[in-house]
């Protein structure tokens, strides 16, 4: 999406975002020497041919991306209180990636998705997609897992764009299933959910027949159950937040590139909070590249 914020000084900052989009980022400058694709729609304009030079720069690899001529990219505001939490405005009701399978565009993914280690699905995407989509990509998610790739499921649930909860509740247990890692936030598990605390929302994931369940709580201790242990991983120490924008998304990247690197769980897990803590201290969900640290600093 395009994304807009106010700067201190009252100029308008406009940057390029997105929790997938963040992810990918992240990942393909953590992890160099890997394939990074992503899969998503934009548009035929400005804004859109910008957005995946970008990408391009990052050496994300956009075969994957389609261009619907249209159709243009969401677009959300940030706005940040005094302690950097922040509050998002959108305005993506008819944006391209609600279109992106389309037309029969996902049996094309799957065919060039089959092989990639790790496949990765936000909740996000599943709220904005027409049901029939939904439904078809979950199913071709399974095809995948089956034939060797690991699905990982961040939750990222979003209200706002779920007009039933028990929808949300269904489809995001129908994640679950195919999922062989997923990653949580424990605020939007307890609003589906209703879960008491981040070890009830640990346990009722992991009871559903996940093996490494990871359930992040801001400023609090992440907990994890991974390689047969369940763990608690406090986070790193931050100095000012600016904006908590793409610090859930950062995590994910950090941790991801850490356990395909061989790293355990807890390893992983502080490598995402250290890289979280550099992205709250500035505004926007993404680093410059030239100040993303490398996976081995985060893992020092």
């Amino acid at each position: 999406m395009i994304e807009l914020s106010l700067r201190a000084d009252g100029s308008l900052h406009q940057g390029f975002a997105g929790d997938t989009a963040n992810l990918a980022v992240y990942l393909a400058r953590l992890l160099p020497a890997a394939q990074i694709a992503y899969v998503t729609a934009l548009g035929k304009d400005p804004f859109s041919d910008r957005m995946l030079a970008g990408w391009q720069d990052d050496h994300i690899d956009t075969r994957l991306v389609r261009r619907l001529a249209d159709r243009l990219p969401g677009l959300y505001w940030i706005d940040t209180d005094a302690s950097g939490e922040r509050s998002f405005y959108y305005w993506r009701e008819q944006s391209a990636a609600r279109a992106m399978f389309s037309d029969a565009y996902l049996s094309d993914v799957q065919a060039s998705l089959a092989g990639f280690d790790l496949v990765c699905l936000s909740g996000i995407t599943l709220a904005i997609l027409p049901a029939d989509d939904r439904a078809e990509l979950l199913a071709t998610l399974g095809s995948l897992r089956r034939a060797g790739s690991r699905i990982v499921f961040d939750s990222n649930y979003r209200p706002r764009l779920w007009p039933v909860v028990r929808d949300a509740q269904a489809c995001h247990r129908d994640a679950m299933a195919v999922a062989d890692i997923v990653i949580a936030s424990f605020d939007d598990e307890r609003a589906l959910f209703g879960d008491e605390s981040a070890a009830a929302t640990r346990a009722r994931i992991s009871a559903a027949g996940l093996a490494e369940v990871v359930v992040r709580q801001g400023h609090g201790d992440s907990l994890l159950l991974a390689d047969g242990q369940s763990e608690s991983v406090p986070p790193a120490v931050a100095g000012q937040v600016v904006d908590t924008t793409g610090a859930g998304d950062a995590f994910d990247a950090a941790y991801l590139a850490a356990r395909l690197s061989g790293q355990p769980g807890a390893a992983a897990a502080r490598a995402g909070h250290r890289l979280a803590a550099q992205v709250v201290a500035v505004p926007g969900a993404i680093l410059l590249r030239a100040t993303t640290p490398a996976l081995e600093a985060l893992l020092a």
